[in-house]
């Protein structure tokens, strides 16, 4: 950001009204300034690397290079840049692709201009954002893709102290801190603490990156998903997950 707090953006769409259109939705907003556009995944990697924003807005389906590889590139080399995806349609089957290449949040494009800004704001300063829905099909994505259950990666789950472990199969299943710290009776801020200490054991970026590492270890499994069904699982009330 800018030493006035500025949070500066760069729109990556492949449809010029598309990024016109963010471009005066956002500018309108106090405190976010578009500072550059990108036409595909190649030229947002560049654009990246010259500019180096707080936030890509990042299409998925793009020419030239894909929004999902460009994610990868970008979080690789500047990992202070935030990626938020945009699309088109919640059950996106690259959802589980893009928050795998390093994305910090998922957006539709039909989002109103106020939960556009809340959501640049939102990555920006750190955290993880899923649209509603995003949740469930991420889960959705999970029980298609490991069908046989894999076992836990022992060596990386077992840096974690019990409390933590908890923890993160807690946020895996979409609490937030204060759901997390009822559930465990607690005090909110040691639950802030804890997953600032998980974050940094494993080496993720976000909540969003623990919930896909506490999936694909194996620590936790989806059930009750074959059918897109929350049945009864915090899952039930997506949205996004804040306060790391």
């Amino acid at each position: 950001m800018t030493s006035g707090g500025t949070i500066r953006v760069l729109i990556a769409d492949d449809q010029q009204m598309v990024r016109q259109g963010f471009t005066v939705l956002l500018n309108a907003h106090p405190g976010i300034e578009v500072i550059g556009q990108a036409v595909h995944g190649l030229d947002a990697v560049a654009k990246v690397a010259e500019l180096v924003p707080d936030v890509v807005l990042m299409d998925i389906r793009m020419p030239e290079l894909g929004g999902i590889d460009a994610t990868r590139h970008i979080t690789l080399a500047h990992p202070a840049v935030k990626v938020l995806v945009l699309t088109t349609f919640d059950l996106d089957e690259y959802v589980y692709e893009a928050l795998c290449a390093g994305a910090s949040g998922f957006l539709l494009k039909d989002a109103s201009a106020e939960q556009l800004a809340e959501a640049v704001r939102v990555v920006a300063a750190g955290d993880a954002l899923l649209a509603p829905g995003v949740t469930r099909k991420l889960i959705a994505e999970f029980s298609r893709l490991n069908g046989t259950p894999r076992p836990p990666q022992k060596e990386r789950v077992g840096d974690l102290t019990e409390r933590e472990t908890e923890v993160l199969a807690l946020i895996a299943q979409g609490l937030s801190n204060a759901e997390i710290a009822r559930e465990l009776v607690v005090a909110e801020q040691t639950v802030k603490t804890h997953v600032g200490r998980i974050l940094v054991k494993l080496g993720l970026r976000d909540r969003t990156q623990a919930a896909v590492f506490a999936y694909e270890s194996g620590l936790v499994r989806p059930s009750g998903y074959g059918n897109g069904s929350p049945s009864g699982s915090p899952w039930g009330s997506p949205g996004r997950t804040r306060s790391t």
